[in-house]
C-alpha cells in the first residue's frame, strides 16, 4: 500500500478545542496551510485523485451519451452507480483542495482583523471533520468495497422474538441506507407465522456500500422483555446477517454448474395466488462449499432463478476474498453461528437502553437511535479497530 493509517491526521491540530484560547494557528499561521495541502495530496495518492476525475469524465462525457446506452438498463444502472462511486470520493478531495488554497489567505486576513479569529476556528474545525471523513474512505480500500451489498438476515435462537428481532434489523438497515440516499432492493423474504421473519435478503446499492456493511457480518444478540410472553419476562434473542458483495456480470466469477444442486419449491408469505401455486421459488446449493442462495420474491421462476444466481455468485466471491486474507479464512471456518459468545453486538432494551460492539466496545445509550438506522457510528468504528488490531 502507498499510505500508513494514522488515528488522527497530523495535518490538523491534535486539539482543536483549544483554538478558542490560545488560537496556536496564530504561531504558524504560514505553516497550516501547507500541512493541509500536504496531507491532501497524500489522499490524492491514496485515492488516485486525477485518475478518478479522467474516469468521471470519460463515463460523463462519452459512455453516457453514447447511442444505446440506455437499451441495456442493468449495464446502464451499474455504469450510473460506478460514477456516484467516484464522485463520493473525487467530490470531497476537490472541495477539500480548494478549501486549502482559501485558508493562507483566510489566515493573513486574520492577522489584521481580529474578528475574523472565530471564522478561521470554524474553518479549520471544518476542515479537520473531513480530513478524518477522508482517513475513513481511505480504509474502503478492499476488491469489493466500491460495491453494492447483498444483505441476508436470519432469524436463530429465541424463537418468535428470534423472528421479531430479524425484522427489526432489517428496517434498521434499510433505515440506514435510506439516510444515506442508497437504494434497497428486496431480494427474497421469508415471513414466520406468527411474527417477523424466519429470512430476508436485501441488496444495498451506493458508493461503499459493500465496504461499509461488510463488519455486520456476524451474530447481533437482543435483549429485552418479550412482547410475546405473558409473563414479561426477559428474553435474548439472536439474529445473523450475512453480508455479501453485489458482483457485476462482467467480474468473472468461475461456477461449475455441475457442483450446484437446484431445488424449486412454492413460494410461501404474500404474494398472490400464482406465487403460491407454482414451484416458483429457486434454490441453489453450491456443492463443494455448502453455499446456499434462494430467492422466492418474483412470480416468474425465471427471474427467482436468475437473481439466485446472481446471489450465489456474489456469496462465493465473499468467500474468495476471505480466503486471500487468514484472518478472515479463520473467521468463517471457526465463527461460532449461534448462542451466547458468538455475537458481535449487543443491543439491550432491558434493564437500560444501550447499544455496544463487541469487538470495539463502541458505545449507543440509544437504542431507538440505532434501531432507526443510526449505525454509521458503528460502521466508522469498526473500519479504525481492523486497522488499529491488524486484521487486514
Amino acid at each position: 500500500m502507498l499510505w500508513t493509517f494514522r488515528t488522527r491526521n497530523p495535518a490538523v491540530p491534535s486539539d482543536l478545542t483549544e483554538l478558542s484560547g490560545a488560537l496556536p494557528w496564530k504561531q504558524n499561521s504560514l505553516t497550516e496551510p501547507i500541512r493541509f495541502s500536504n496531507a491532501l495530496r497524500n489522499y490524492g495518492i491514496v485515492f488516485d485523485y486525477d485518475q478518478r476525475l479522467e474516469q468521471i469524465r470519460v463515463i460523463e462525457n462519452e459512455t453516457m451519451v453514447a447511442n444505446g446506452f440506455w437499451d441495456n438498463q442493468e449495464s446502464a444502472q451499474e455504469t450510473v452507480a460506478t460514477l456516484k462511486s467516484l464522485k463520493a470520493v473525487a467530490g470531497p478531495l476537490t472541495d477539500m483542495l480548494a478549501a486549502s488554497d482559501d485558508l493562507a489567505a483566510l489566515l493573513e486576513m486574520a492577522e489584521e482583523d481580529p474578528e475574523i479569529e472565530a471564522e478561521v476556528t470554524d474553518e479549520l474545525r471544518r476542515l479537520e471533520t473531513a480530513l478524518e471523513d477522508l482517513e475513513l474512505k481511505s480504509l474502503l480500500n478492499g476488491p469489493h468495497d466500491n460495491s453494492g451489498a447483498i444483505l441476508t438476515i436470519n432469524a436463530r435462537d429465541g424463537g418468535t422474538d428470534a423472528n421479531d428481532w430479524a425484522e427489526m434489523l432489517l428496517r434498521m438497515y434499510s433505515q440506514w441506507a435510506q439516510k444515506h440516499e442508497y437504494t434497497v432492493g428486496l431480494l427474497d423474504r421469508n415471513d414466520n407465522d406468527e411474527a417477523g421473519i424466519n429470512s430476508a435478503t436485501i441488496v444495498i446499492r451506493g458508493p461503499m456500500a459493500f465496504g461499509y456493511l461488510k463488519g455486520e457480518d456476524g451474530m447481533h444478540r437482543l435483549v429485552r422483555i418479550s412482547p410475546f410472553n405473558a409473563d414479561g419476562k426477559r428474553q435474548t434473542s439472536f439474529a445473523a446477517v450475512d453480508i455479501s458483495p453485489e458482483i457485476s456480470e462482467s467480474v468473472d466469477i468461475e461456477i461449475n454448474e455441475a457442483d450446484v444442486r437446484v431445488d424449486t419449491y412454492r413460494a410461501s408469505g404474500a404474494g398472490g395466488q400464482h406465487v403460491n401455486k407454482t414451484d416458483s421459488a429457486v434454490r441453489l446449493t453450491h456443492i463443494p462449499t455448502g453455499v446456499v442462495a434462494q430467492c422466492q420474491n418474483e412470480r416468474s421462476q425465471h427471474k427467482n432463478r436468475a437473481t439466485a444466481w446472481k446471489m450465489l455468485r456474489s456469496q462465493l466471491a465473499r468467500l474468495e476474498e476471505a480466503k486471500r486474507e487468514e484472518e478472515e479464512a479463520l473467521k468463517y471456518q471457526n465463527r461460532p453461528r449461534v448462542g451466547f459468545g458468538s455475537q458481535i453486538r449487543n443491543y439491550f432494551q432491558h434493564p437500560d437502553q444501550r447499544v455496544k460492539d463487541a469487538r470495539t466496545g463502541h458505545l449507543i445509550g440509544d437504542f431507538s437511535r440505532v434501531l432507526d438506522g443510526d449505525i454509521q457510528p458503528f460502521l466508522d468504528a469498526y473500519l479504525r479497530w481492523k486497522v488499529k488490531s491488524g486484521n487486514e
